[in-house]
């Protein structure tokens, strides 16, 4: 591989760069009323004072984002590199990103970025042609004018003929659903609306399967939304005449809802959750008239899905006495779990399985990296893939008529390259290799193991230039999650490229509360122990310093969502252990997360604070807005949301940030980039992203006493 030379304006982080202490000038930040509100639990008050920044409609909180943004966006443009990061950034962002293909009817589709484009374009080509005769088939950069309209979803129909697709506007979660004649591009029916965390799965060419709540009152962006319901949109029709097929009872009521028919068409499957873990699922007989729902589980103490028909033998991937996930076979005519028989077995690694041209692919996590192995229809083992390195894969899923299945593979130093799957001799060839201007031979990646408060092990990925010397003087990035069952995987980040090109470490650790060795290690970091979390974020930061890839004036730690209060949480623990906090789209109030929106429904990873005595003060014990403690020196933070966060909403960090104004000692700044036209991070636009990254970089850059790069 050719080494590239970097151009002249690409940063600095050598040691001839100045890396003493930047001394902030103190800031002027804008008057943040307070207020007597005070909530009462359990005969403990507490006050809220800044209870009105919750209300994201009314003119003072715009007013009051308008302040914050105009100082923070005023601070960013005297970094005198600033631009240098965004110039680079957009010179290695400009490559051609394209997408594996799928098959559709008579076309095959994929997608594809040029390199700058706000959003990716769909193309297509006769399943007879050539790619080079692709023809653009849908661009959504027409959906608005800033590119701020994204495309969210999009479901065909088995033949091909219909295509519905969902939009998100201002990175909103409530999606609209458009219906196109795939073959003229003309619209069939009316547009959807009113749609949220929902697939679109097809009953034929009739209609379609859809979820969402009803409209709440007040702000749809942060009014609590709590019983989710699924339809039944026929086309032709008004969506005022969708019928509703589950969700309308008390007895039915969930907070999350979906529905979607197997790939013969001969099953609706509705999956009914009261939280982002455990579900209920119920199976319907589409091919039998008036035919009624038959539980397949009651319970909402594991996750069950089905993977898979053939005939009436049901595949199901649960968790159920299998906390790695396994997958069993049964009849549909007698679903239950006493009649399961496992079809592959659990093992001491978590199962992520797909199907495609009549094959199972096992992916399994060995310490956080991808493992494949393909079995057939009977439960044999047909091969384990041999992968293109050490890392994450993703895809092998296809039609059961597939003749070719295609995989991504990347790490942290390998950009996302697709290959072309043979299913029957198990070989491969590169379909799409991006390239990119970085040189990935020049850097390294090693998985280490420390140790947590409590003696655990974890697991964490460091990844920096070749060949530096470990003297504590090197700017890092920690990164982290640990919550919901989410596996932190490696994989490449564009960003990112510009962080470590010039000498920076990215280290990413494994905390509990992630899903990277399955249900136990998830449930290790949840309710009354979610403290382990933090203590393991922790303890990767000591690490980082004690073995001198970094020291803690050279450290940041970054985290979006429960990542976001994963960040809050530990600087206000440990305010020593970092010079930089970067807390994104953070759930940063735990007293009052569970009244917004859907957030009600992660209260299996949180509890509430109206559960009882002792969750209310264990919640209140490490919910980063209430341990801000006036007179304390906190790191140098930007906290960062989107005004259209309608998942984990804006309030969060406004109050947040305007807590940790009032009480911050020091002239260390305590910063919020509130971005317009955005949501929790789906769908934003490239031009955004790269100008996000930029002003994170130079923050956390400058904050660490680089004054020219």
């Amino acid at each position: 591989m050719k080494h590239i030379l970097m151009p002249v304006a690409a940063v600095c982080l050598l040691a001839s760069c100045n890396e003493g202490e930047k001394n902030q000038a103190s800031l002027t930040y804008p008057e943040t009323k307070q207020v007597d509100t005070i909530d009462a639990y359990f005969d403990t008050e507490v006050k809220d004072p800044y209870r009105w920044l919750e209300n994201d409609r009314s003119d003072e909180t715009e007013e009051w984002v308008e302040a914050q943004n105009d100082l923070t966006f005023g601070y960013l443009e005297d970094i005198p590199y600033r631009n240098k990061l965004k110039e680079r950034l957009t010179q290695v962002w400009n490559y051609e990103k394209i997408g594996a293909p799928f098959k559709r009817g008579e076309y095959t589709y994929f997608s594809k970025n040029d390199g700058l484009q706000n959003q990716s374009v769909y193309y297509r080509y006769k399943n007879d042609e050539s790619i080079e005769e692709a023809k653009e088939f849908l661009n959504p950069n027409t959906f608005s004018e800033d590119g701020t309209t994204s495309m969210a979803g999009m479901s065909f129909t088995e033949d091909g003929e219909l295509l519905a697709y969902s939009i998100s506007e201002g990175g909103s979660d409530w999606r609209k659903i458009i219906v196109l004649d795939a073959e003229t591009k003309e619209q069939k029916g009316d547009t959807i609306v009113d749609v949220k965390f929902s697939g679109i799965s097809w009953k034929d060419n009739d209609g379609f399967y859809y979820s969402s709540y009803d409209k709440p009152e007040g702000s749809e962006l942060s009014a609590k939304t709590d019983q989710h319901k699924l339809y039944y949109h026929k086309l032709g029709t008004s969506q005022d005449e969708d019928l509703l097929i589950y969700g309308g009872t008390e007895e039915q009521k969930h907070r999350y809802v979906s529905g979607s028919v197997t790939e013969d068409s001969r099953y609706l499957i509705v999956s009914a959750s009261k939280s982002t873990s455990g579900n209920r699922l119920m199976i319907k007989d589409l091919s039998k008239s008036n035919s009624e729902f038959v539980d397949v589980i009651d319970t909402y103490d594991s996750d069950v899905y089905i993977i898979e028909n053939d005939g009436s033998k049901l595949f199901i991937v649960t968790d159920k006495e299998a906390p790695n996930r396994k997958i069993v076979t049964v009849d549909a005519s007698s679903p239950q779990p006493e009649n399961w028989v496992d079809f592959i077995p659990e093992t001491e690694n978590v199962l992520s399985p797909s199907t495609g041209s009549g094959y199972f692919f096992a992916e399994y996590m060995v310490d956080a990296v991808s493992q494949v192995k393909q079995y057939d229809y009977s439960g044999e083992l047909v091969r384990q893939v041999e992968l293109p390195g050490a890392g994450s894969v993703g895809g092998f899923g296809g039609k059961k008529e597939a003749e070719e299945l295609y995989f991504s593979f990347t790490n942290y130093t390998t950009p996302g390259t697709i290959y072309k799957y043979n299913p029957e001799s198990g070989t491969y060839e590169v379909y799409q290799k991006p390239a990119i201007d970085f040189d990935t031979e020049a850097y390294t990646s090693k998985q280490i193991f420390y140790t947590s408060k409590d003696g655990t092990k974890i697991p964490m990925i460091i990844t920096h230039k070749k060949g530096i010397e470990l003297d504590g003087t090197h700017p890092t990035m920690l990164y982290g999650y640990g919550g919901f069952n989410i596996s932190l995987t490696p994989s490449f980040s564009t960003a990112n490229t510009v962080w470590l090109e010039n000498g920076g470490i990215y280290a990413v650790a494994n905390l509990r509360g992630g899903g990277e060795y399955g249900k136990e290690w998830h449930n290790a970091g949840i309710k009354m122990k979610k403290q382990n979390v933090f203590d393991d974020f922790i303890a990767a930061a000591e690490y980082l310093i004690d073995e001198k890839y970094t020291s803690s004036n050279k450290l940041a730690i970054r985290g979006g969502s429960n990542g976001g209060l994963l960040v809050g949480a530990t600087m206000t623990q440990r305010p020593d252990l970092m010079q930089v906090a970067l807390p994104a789209v953070g759930v940063l109030d735990m007293l009052r997360y569970h009244t917004f929106t859907s957030g009600a429904g992660w209260a299996y990873d949180y509890g509430t604070s109206e559960d009882d005595p002792e969750m209310f003060e264990y919640l209140r014990g490490y919910s980063p807005l209430h341990n801000i403690n006036e007179g304390t020196e906190y790191p140098a933070t930007l906290v960062t949301t989107g005004d259209h966060d309608d998942r984990v909403v804006p309030a969060h960090s406004f109050k947040f940030a305007a807590e940790l104004q009032s009480k911050q000692a020091g002239d260390k700044p305590t910063l919020i980039r509130i971005e317009t036209d955005a949501g929790h991070g789906a769908g934003k636009p490239t031009s955004k992203i790269i100008q996000e990254y930029a002003d994170i970089f130079a923050f956390t850059l400058y904050n660490m006493g680089y004054e020219d790069l």
